[in-house]
């Protein structure tokens, strides 16, 4: 089974299972919040050391990185935890990943900026947006079903000249591109542990020193009282390292991927197949290729696949032939999604893969 869809999930990284281990093995197993024993200490200590990773990954402070549950925990976080206190005006985007729409919905007043047929986000729109009562403003760094990249420092740049919050779901660009958050000039910024060759289960959420948020989670007010809830330490040091081995070979990796992508391209142009790719094809990760294939039923073609895992679309948006909110964002009719899939290649894909895809 040749495996293409690395950004729905990705396995496990030897090195991540590797730190994990002693905590399945039974012999580390002490609530990190329980402070008047070794167990409880030692357990303190890995996950500080994990944070500690995490936050060099993105060149922020160990503070200013809380855990959570994954991208959507703390998507939802990021902006209910200022929606909450000042439930006036959002401005989001059309393509961004559900849970970061669903979220910026509950506002009062929501505002989603459309994309051009390249899936960029133009930011002088934003800057026409905003309003006196705008609270929070959201826009992800790489889109999770069209590889795109939004250029997200120069709206977070118009959001601190207006005083306003500004929000990046950054869950498929660690291990991607470089992120160093004092550049990008973002507020908060949402990770994820299984985009990245760590566990499922495990996200973080950079906010910034002086920034507070309201719980969406109450209880013994661990993480800064931002996020109640007893940590898993196993958890917490599989994203750790997984982070920091990220930050470390992202350049690496993707130049890895851009061999294979260009390789799966001279293929599909010397066997004179038909197609376009979705998204910008300048501004996007090196990994990812959204595909449309006209006269090609997008639902047979997946059904009759063989060996191969590849998407119709992300693993969010439900069964195979739904209709894509990315794509429509783009302009594309329902007829033209049923043409569609994503592939994605990554760390552990060899040029064989691609060759028999």
């Amino acid at each position: 089974m040749i495996y293409l869809d690395y950004q729905a999930t990705t396995p496990l990284d030897p090195r991540v299972a590797k730190v994990m281990q002693p905590f399945l093995d039974g012999a580390d197993f002490g609530n990190p919040h329980s402070r008047d024993h070794d167990f409880g200490r030692n357990a303190a200590q890995t996950v500080e050391v994990a944070r500690k990773k995490i936050a060099a990954s993105i060149g922020a402070r160990t503070s200013e990185v809380l855990f959570t549950s994954g991208a959507t925990e703390s998507n939802n976080t990021a902006i209910q935890g200022v929606l909450s206190v000042q439930k006036s005006h959002c401005i989001t985007v059309a393509t961004e990943h559900a849970c970061v729409l669903a979220s910026a919905r509950r506002a009062e007043n929501c505002t989603i900026l459309p994309v051009d047929q390249d899936g960029l986000l133009d930011p002088d729109q934003v800057r026409k947006a905003i309003t006196p009562e705008t609270a929070l403003v959201s826009v992800m760094l790489v889109n999770n079903e069209i590889g795109v990249m939004q250029p997200v420092a120069e709206v977070a740049e118009i959001c601190r000249a207006a005083g306003v919050l500004f929000h990046c779901d950054a869950a498929q660009a660690l291990g991607r591109i470089s992120i160093r958050v004092a550049e990008l000039g973002v507020d908060m910024l949402s990770l994820s542990g299984h985009k990245i060759y760590g566990p499922k289960g495990i996200g973080a959420l950079y906010v910034r020193r002086g920034l507070a948020l309201q719980p969406l989670l109450h209880g013994g007010g661990q993480e800064r009282g931002m996020r109640s809830g007893t940590l898993a330490p196993m958890l917490c040091a599989g994203f750790g390292e997984a982070a920091l081995l990220a930050d470390q070979n992202h350049a690496a990796d993707q130049e890895h991927a851009a061999k294979l992508v260009r390789f799966l391209r001279q293929k599909l142009d010397e066997m004179a197949v038909e197609y376009t790719i979705n998204g910008s094809v300048d501004q996007r990760i090196a990994d990812n290729l959204n595909l449309r294939f006209p006269h090609v039923n997008q639902q047979d073609f997946m059904r009759n696949l063989r060996g191969i895992a590849l998407s119709s679309a992300s693993a969010c948006s439900g069964s195979a032939g739904k209709s894509s909110h990315v794509l429509r964002g783009l302009g594309h009719d329902p007829k033209e999604q049923a043409t569609n899939i994503r592939l994605c290649v990554g760390r552990p894909t060899v040029l064989q893969d691609m060759s028999r895809a």
